[in-house]
């Protein structure tokens, strides 16, 4: 069995966060568009999210190169949810709930059941 390097793991790990601020940038460039087409075009908050959603595959290929188990990384990138969850919190003060939390610890759980050789 392929050990997963630590490196490849870090980079799936960058890669969520990188990905969730991706996915606020969508959200707040949506807020602001006006709904014709190139209101979205020329919108800066949706080009960066653009970006980041290609510095996720970049790391991800950069990852994949170094080794590693899909098994091992992809649950990592499920991490995303929890960080958007934080960015959500922080940039439009959505409560995080009791139960929120619990599917964050069943996530995390996930993740290291499924980095288990």
């Amino acid at each position: 069995m392929m050990q997963t390097p630590a490196a490849s793991i870090l980079m799936f790990a960058a890669a969520a966060l990188v990905g969730a601020v991706g996915q606020f940038l969508y959200k707040s460039g949506a807020d602001s568009a006006t709904g014709g087409l190139w209101s979205y075009l020329v919108n800066v908050r949706l080009l960066a999210g653009v970006a980041c959603y290609i510095g996720v595959m970049v790391l991800f290929v950069a990852a994949f190169k170094r080794g590693g188990s899909l098994t091992v990384l992809y649950p990592i990138y499920a991490s995303t949810f929890i960080w958007a969850a934080v960015i959500a919190r922080l940039a439009y003060q959505t409560p995080i709930q009791p139960v929120n939390i619990a599917g964050m610890l069943l996530l995390v759980a996930g993740m290291w059941l499924m980095g288990r050789s």
